[in-house]
């Protein structure tokens, strides 16, 4: 591997880290660098998952205290978070993705929609229900995080924005929504990290080096999001995701 490739993972790995702590699509920047050095596509995928473990650890970390005041009512999200990541990446390992590469355009935008939209939906809902510090669950909720995890498992690109648009619309602040999305990805790529690295699907050497750099910009992007201006937060979300969608339909649908 020549000291350009290098560069190019360690870059593509302090950006994955940050942007996954402030908005998600981390892996718009390391799942492409991993496959430009010469990663098969699945093997890319899961390496990128290992690499961006530590950064959602340092990222979790980083946003404690927003965290707190939840108690109780963070041990379903766990659990839904280990459970549907799980079941994402026995399902990235059972079979190839050409099917789920089609539908991911898609899954971007609605998501991307639903984000710039909450905060709509979330007068609408508190019309309806007491606001509080602590929303209660529902079966309809706990389903949502389930299948955001599975996807998280599976892949992953897109799952920070959908996160953040699943716990805005819970009425949560943007604030707090980041620090639950951080907590439910570390989890997620907890989980997806063990089993990866129990089917030998990994390639370590690409791995350290794009760690090292996910982990540092992990804890910078998770002390950043403490500090930016809801709005500012709000734009960036919607930017990343707009920018994901436009290029995943690009690349599904017009690159030869």
């Amino acid at each position: 591997m020549s000291v350009f490739d290098i560069a190019v993972l360690v870059f593509a790995g302090f950006a994955a880290g940050g942007m996954n702590a402030l908005a998600g699509g981390g892996t718009f920047f390391s799942f492409p660098a991993l496959l430009a050095v010469g990663l098969p596509p699945i093997t890319a995928n899961a390496t990128n998952a290992v690499a961006l473990w530590p950064a959602s650890l340092a990222a979790a970390w980083a946003g404690r205290a927003s965290l707190r005041p939840l108690g109780p009512y963070l041990l379903p999200l766990l659990v839904a978070g280990l459970c549907g990541g799980l079941l994402g990446g026995l399902l990235l390992l059972a079979g190839g993705d050409a099917v789920f590469r089609g539908l991911i355009p898609w899954l971007l935008l609605a998501a991307t929609a639903l984000f710039a939209a909450s905060p709509w939906l979330s007068r609408a809902l508190a019309a309806r229900r007491a606001h509080s510090e602590q929303p209660p669950h529902s079966k309809v909720s706990l389903a949502a995080h389930v299948g955001v995890s599975i996807y998280g498992g599976y892949f992953g690109a897109g799952m920070g924005i959908l996160q953040l648009a699943a716990f805005s619309i819970e009425g949560h602040s943007l604030a707090r929504a980041n620090a639950l999305k951080n907590l439910i990805s570390a989890v997620i790529y907890s989980v997806a990290t063990a089993t990866f690295v129990i089917a030998g699907r990994v390639s370590w050497y690409e791995l350290a080096i794009v760690l090292i750099g996910a982990t540092l910009g992990g804890y910078a992007g998770g002390m950043l999001g403490q500090h930016l201006a809801p709005k500012l937060l709000r734009a960036l979300v919607i930017a990343v995701g707009s920018s994901m969608t436009g290029y995943y339909f690009w690349a599904t649908y017009f690159a030869s």
